[in-house]
This record gives C-alpha cells, sequence and structure tokens, in this order.
C-alpha cells in the first residue's frame, strides 16, 4: 500500500480510501465483514461511510438508518481493529422525517454525530463529513456545532462533499476568523468522464490545503469494461448510458488492451496519478473486486497514454476562469 497525508494535516491515510455505500443494500453483513478485513490486510486505513448509507437512496426519502454505520460498527467491535483505520462518515441526509432529522443545524449535528457513534460502537469519528452544502445553515452555526464536537473528542477533522469552489472558500474563510481549522478533505464526484470540478473545486482544494477524495472513481461502471460487457450479455443500467458513449468507450477499451490493462485500473491510475488526488474512495461489493482494485496503485502511465486519455475524454482544458474566459 502506498501512503499520503490527508491535505495538509500530519494524518497519514492509504491512496485507496474504502467506500462502504454498498454495505447492507447491495453486500450483506458477512460478505461486508469480509471486504473490510481484506482492506486491512492489503493495508488500506480509510475507511468512509454515511449515516444513511445501507439502503436505496431517494430524495427526501430515509431508506438506510444507518445500516452501513451499524455493519461497521459490528466488525469493529469483533475485529479490534479501531484503532488500525482513519473512520470517516458524513451528516447532512435524512435520517427520519422530522424537520429538523437532516442538514446542517447545530441541532441535527448534535444527534446525528451521537447516533453515528452509537451505531459505529465508539468513542470518536476521525473524519466528519459534511454530506453536502446546507445554503440555509450560517457558517458560524456550522463551526460551532463542530467546534463542540471537536473540544469534547467525538470528532478529529472536519471534511466537505459536494461542495463548490466557492463553498470551499466561504468555509474556510469563516474557520479562519475563528482560529479553526476548518475543513481538511472535499469529497467529489471525479472520473475520466466526469472532470467539471478541475474548473474551480480542485484549485480551491489546492489553495486551501484539502486533501481531495473522489467518489464514483469509474463512473458507476461505465469505465470498468462497461462495453466488453454489454457485449457479452450482461444486461444492466449501464446499456442506456452507451449510446452516449458508444464511440469514447471504444476507443478507451481499445486503447486499455494495447495496454495490457484493465479498464478499470487505468481509471483508477489516472486518478492517481493526479497529484490533487489523495485517495479515490473505491466501493467494491467482493473481497474479489476490492483485490482486484490494488493493481492501479502499480500502474505507471506514460505522458503519451495520459495524452490519449484526455483526447478520448476531454477535460475542461484549464482551470476557471481560462477554460472558457479567453
Amino acid at each position: 500500500m502506498r501512503y499520503t497525508h490527508l491535505g495538509r494535516t500530519g494524518l497519514v491515510v492509504s491512496r485507496l480510501a474504502l467506500g462502504t455505500m454498498n454495505f447492507g443494500h447491495v453486500t450483506d453483513e458477512a460478505a461486508s465483514h469480509a471486504i473490510m478485513d481484506r482492506a486491512v490486510e492489503a493495508g488500506i486505513n480509510l475507511f468512509d461511510t454515511a449515516d444513511v448509507y445501507g439502503g436505496p437512496q431517494t430524495p427526501d426519502i430515509p431508506k438506510g438508518y444507518g445500516i452501513s454505520e451499524e455493519i461497521i460498527g459490528r466488525w469493529l467491535e469483533k475485529s479490534g481493529n479501531r484503532n488500525k483505520i482513519v473512520l470517516a462518515t458524513k451528516v447532512y441526509q435524512p435520517m427520519d422525517y422530522g424537520p429538523n432529522d437532516r442538514r446542517l443545524s447545530a441541532y441535527h449535528i448534535r444527534k446525528a454525530c451521537e447516533d453515528s457513534l452509537r451505531r459505529l460502537k465508539t468513542d470518536h469519528i476521525d473524519l466528519y463529513q459534511a454530506h453536502h452544502i446546507d445554503r440555509h445553515t450560517p457558517w458560524e452555526e456550522f463551526w460551532q456545532a463542530m467546534e463542540q464536537l471537536v473540544r469534547q473528542g467525538k470528532i478529529l477533522y472536519v471534511g466537505s462533499c459536494n461542495f463548490a469552489g466557492w463553498h470551499i472558500a466561504s468555509a474556510q474563510e469563516s474557520a479562519k476568523q475563528r482560529h479553526f481549522l476548518g475543513l481538511v478533505s472535499e469529497q467529489s464526484i471525479y472520473n475520466l468522464n466526469n472532470r467539471s470540478i478541475e474548473l474551480e473545486v480542485i484549485p480551491a482544494c489546492r489553495h486551501y490545503g484539502l486533501g481531495l477524495l473522489p467518489y464514483s472513481p469509474l463512473d458507476g461502471g461505465l469505465l470498468g469494461g462497461a462495453l466488453a460487457s454489454v457485449q457479452g450479455g450482461r444486461r444492466d443500467s449501464l446499456a442506456e448510458r452507451l449510446r452516449n458513449h458508444a464511440g469514447q468507450l471504444e476507443a478507451y477499451e481499445k486503447l486499455c488492451r494495447d495496454l495490457g490493462e484493465r479498464p478499470g485500473d487505468v481509471a483508477l491510475a489516472w486518478l492517481l496519478h493526479n497529484p490533487d488526488v489523495t485517495a479515490p474512495v473505491i466501493g467494491p461489493r467482493t473481497t474479489e473486486q476490492l483485490s482486484a482494485s490494488l493493481k492501479a496503485l502499480d500502474l505507471g502511465l506514460s505522458q503519451e497514454t495520459l495524452a490519449s486519455l484526455d483526447r478520448i475524454w476531454p477535460g475542461p482544458g484549464e482551470e476557471a476562469p481560462e477554460a472558457y474566459a479567453w
């Protein structure tokens, strides 16, 4: 395993993070425990979950109710591996039907943290992440709530997810006024097919020293050999997406074949090649998928290959405003 610091902090994390959104919904408890065992064995120490994970997610309808956290908590209790991992979870999504059972008010943050600690069977969360921006809660309230949790020893670091670049900037400037560390990481969707964060989120992370944790690194399976899978007889939701990306996928999967590498490994290696990326968040459904993902850590991509990937999956080209102003 390879390791790096989480943003500007002294905290050392693995270059791959274990995502657990499938735990309880797609992957049963026994298989989830086996995946976590394998992750620790492989040296992965950053485990990412969320209070709402564990069931099918639909807007404003809580169905997860902490199932993923409960599975992790029972594994921590059984394995004794709490001090071997950096445990990350999230707050924001609806966890019940009351008006204060969601978002980032101090009221909800306090209760959500207590509930996550109970489900995870631990006395502290290493990285507590705002799952989304809350446009109705002022930064003063958000930071006061987080500072209180830090003082109580219930959380160590604060991170964000799905923030725009200017959200990161405003959050950090508010934290600076309070002489508080502020955000240490941002978790955003980022992959070869979705490169929007190159415009402003990545520059903001770089400027403020936030670690970048890309989720959906294979774009829901699109970059994991989807074309070959469908042609081989697999029928699932990816089939409809192929119509919009058929030409790109043909070129991409041919490039991977020419390299002698699996498409999923190339997609992960592309992220790992970016110095702004701390650790892609992978979401294996089986131990075999987890083990296969480790290959990307040792896969070097030449400048010629990187240029080919840029031609197949073009990003914005430059950061804002140059990408669109000149």
